[in-house]
C-alpha cells in the first residue's frame, strides 16, 4: 500500500516549495538590485543643483532677497556706512493683484531721471568674477543692480503732495501726514526741505526715504516735480521681512501715513503774508483824512454853540 499519494500519481506537480525555481531566483536577484540605494555623495550634487534652480525660480517670480546699499531708509532699514547692511525679502507677487499703497516700502528699477546722473561702479573685467557677482546677486548674497532703489510710497496717482505745513509735515491732498518712521540724523536740523505742490501723474508714484534729510528721492531726482515720480511698472516688489543680520530679523513697517492724516495748517506765501499790512496801510489814509474832517466839523459846531 502506497505511503504517499504523490508517489502513486506521477502527473501531480511537486510541491512548489520543495524545489527552487530558476526563474524565481533570477527575479529575486533583480529585486535586490532595484532596492539598492544610491550613495549619498552621488545624490548630493543633484540635490544642490535642484536647490539652486528652485532658489533662482522662486527669487525671479515669487520673492527675492535684496541687500540695502545705502542709508536713505534709516532707521527702518540699515544700510549706513560702518554698519551691517540689511538683507530684505521682497514680495514679487502682491503687485500682480494690487497697486502700491501709501506707506509701502518698495524696491524699483530707477527710471532714466534717477539713473542718468548716477556714478555706477565699473563692471569687473574678469569673466569669472563677473559671473560670480551676477550669481550672488541672483540669490541675494551680493549687491543688487545699482539701478535698483528702495523707498517708501508717499502719494499715489492723482494725489497732490507738498511740503511743508507750519508743523513741518508733508501734506497730501491738504492733509498733514502721520509719519512715525521718519528718521533724523544726529546733529542735523529736524527740518524737511520745502517743495511746491506736485500732482502725481497717472501710473506714477511719489516716493521718499525715511532718513528724510539724507535721501535722494522724488523731491530731487531729475529736475524735481513730476519728473521725480516713478512708474508703477518699474516696481519690483514690496519689502516684507528683514532676513539678515539675525539681530535685525523682523517685518518691515508699512504704516499708512494717510490713515491718520490731519487737516494741514499751511503758511501763506510771502506776498500773501504782506497783504494784511498793505490793506492796513491803505485803509489808514482815508480813515486819517475823514477823521480830521470829522474833528474839524465837531470843533466848528462847538464854537457856534458858544
Amino acid at each position: 500500500m502506497p505511503l504517499n499519494a504523490a508517489e502513486n500519481d506521477p502527473d501531480r506537480p511537486e510541491d512548489e516549495g520543495s524545489k527552487p525555481s530558476d526563474s524565481g531566483g533570477r527575479g529575486s536577484h533583480r529585486r535586490g538590485k532595484a532596492s539598492k540605494k544610491r550613495s549619498f555623495w552621488k545624490e548630493l550634487p543633484i540635490l544642490i543643483v535642484v536647490a539652486l534652480v528652485l532658489t533662482i525660480l522662486i527669487q525671479q517670480f515669487v520673492a527675492k532677497v535684496y541687500m540695502i546699499p545705502s542709508g536713505s531708509m534709516e532707521a527702518t532699514l540699515h544700510g549706513c556706512t560702518g554698519c551691517t547692511g540689511d538683507r530684505i525679502l521682497v514680495d514679487r507677487i502682491t503687485y500682480d493683484f494690487t497697486e502700491p499703497s501709501p506707506g509701502d516700502v518698495v524696491v524699483f528699477k530707477g527710471p532714466e531721471a534717477w539713473t542718468q546722473n548716477e556714478i555706477l561702479a565699473e563692471e569687473p573685467s574678469n569673466v569669472f568674477v563677473k559671473a560670480w557677482r551676477g550669481f550672488g546677486s541672483l540669490i541675494g548674497f551680493a549687491p543688487p543692480d545699482e539701478r535698483d532703489f528702495v523707498k517708501r510710497v508717499i502719494a499715489t496717482p492723482g494725489q497732490t503732495v507738498q511740503c511743508c505745513d507750519t508743523q513741518n509735515r508733508v501734506v497730501v491732498d491738504g492733509k498733514a501726514l502721520d509719519e512715525p518712521y521718519v528718521h533724523w540724523e544726529e546733529g542735523q536740523p529736524q527740518r524737511q526741505a520745502d517743495f511746491a505742490p506736485v500732482r502725481v501723474p497717472e501710473g506714477k508714484l511719489w516716493v521718499m526715504g525715511d532718513n528724510r534729510n539724507n535721501s535722494s528721492d522724488s523731491r530731487f531726482q531729475g529736475t524735481g516735480g513730476d519728473t521725480g515720480t516713478i512708474p508703477i511698472a518699474n516696481v519690483i516688489g514690496k519689502a516684507r521681512i528683514i532676513v539678515l543680520p539675525p539681530g535685525r530679523w523682523g517685518g518691515v513697517t508699512d504704516h499708512n501715513p494717510q490713515l491718520n492724516a490731519q487737516p494741514a495748517v499751511l503758511s501763506a506765501p510771502g506776498w500773501q503774508q504782506g497783504v494784511p499790512l498793505g490793506v492796513g496801510v491803505a485803509a489808514a489814509w482815508p480813515m486819517l483824512f475823514f477823521g480830521r474832517k470829522l474833528g474839524a466839523g465837531l470843533r466848528k459846531a462847538a464854537k457856534r454853540k458858544r
